[in-house]
């Protein structure tokens, strides 16, 4: 069974082919802005210029090894509704014209899910990271249960945010990860969980403020921290109520070095296991969404044409998740 996933909630468009074995091939073209962060308007367009490119050179290579395709991916949501609209509409054209179904993919499951193919975790306590999102979640009873998330603004966002304001380019999270392994000295900043929950708007303003009072590096070094020590924080607890002995880190941040290695310190205390993806699946990708497409077809989960809107706000936990 193969699969074409097609991927572009916000930054990065990227088509791939997926059989349940590997990757066949993928390609991608990221919007980047002149200034500030994501402009939807701007990088709908953008996937709309480059729509033909990156699906075309997917599609031959598909013709070049005489692949037949048996379903079309899309991220149905959540993301930002401009991009979420130029992709439906072109997986809905390929499903219609190849005469195959349509699987609209929920985002945060297809990290989760690609996290767990590449990985090899089997049943994990999930921490989903990433610009718009920050969940930790588990699955039971056929849904991946949201057991904390973030109040206000993400941890990817809130990173960006202060970088943006101290004027590091973007995207801000590698630049502010590099600065901080020159940092001699932590700076307190606001440490805010609310039972389950997380706030991270405060720290970054506190972060931004600090900048002006204290050397770069120690400031970059000290959100990283104190935002981290929070995810771990509840992720150990998520552990402990969902009677996990396994952790996976997924979604775009969970590519800092300083998130995996206080993640595994955690795991190793608990005498747990910590899974990380390959660098390639943390980002959004379209294998992934190929991937979770190719589970949903094999489990006969199909999305007909009437049913295809896009859904902005899509959350992790409304997914039915039948191929558990």
């Amino acid at each position: 069974m193969i699969v074409f996933g097609l991927e572009g909630t916000a930054w990065n468009l990227s088509a791939a082919l997926v059989d349940e074995e590997r990757v066949i091939e993928e390609k991608s073209a990221t919007y980047i802005p002149a200034k500030g962060g994501i402009h939807p308007r701007e990088a709908s367009q953008h996937h709309a210029e480059h729509m033909a490119k990156v699906v075309g050179s997917v599609l031959s290579e598909a013709r070049r090894q005489e692949l037949k395709i048996d379903g079309i991916a899309f991220s149905q949501g959540p993301g930002l509704g401009p991009c979420l609209r130029t992709v439906a509409t072109s997986a809905r054209m390929l499903s219609i014209r190849m005469g195959v179904p349509l699987l609209g993919v929920n985002h945060c499951v297809a990290h989760i899910e690609v996290g767990k193919w590449q990985s090899g975790a089997h049943d994990p306590a999930i921490i989903y990271v990433s610009g718009a999102n920050s969940q930790v979640l588990a699955l039971r009873k056929g849904r991946y249960r949201i057991f904390g998330e973030t109040l206000d603004i993400s941890i990817g966002n809130a990173i960006d945010k202060f970088a943006r304001s101290v004027g590091l380019p973007h995207p801000g999270g590698p630049k502010v990860e590099e600065l901080a392994l020159q940092a001699t000295e932590y700076i307190p900043l606001p440490y805010t969980v609310k039972g389950m929950d997380l706030s991270f708007s405060g720290m970054s303003t506190a972060a931004t403020e600090a900048a002006k009072r204290h050397d770069l590096a120690d400031v970059c070094y000290s959100p990283q921290e104190t935002a981290f020590a929070m995810l771990v924080e509840v992720t150990e607890r998520a552990m402990a109520h969902a009677e996990k002995n396994e952790v996976l880190l997924v979604g775009g941040v969970g590519a800092n070095k300083r998130l995996g290695q206080m993640l595994n310190i955690m795991c190793e205390e608990r005498g747990a296991k910590f899974f990380l993806p390959n660098r390639r699946y943390m980002g959004d990708n379209g294998s992934m969404i190929a991937y979770n497409g190719l589970l949903m077809l094999k489990s006969g989960m199909t999305t007909p044409i009437s049913e295809s809107h896009v859904r902005p706000g899509y959350r992790p936990d409304e997914v039915d998740v039948a191929w558990a």
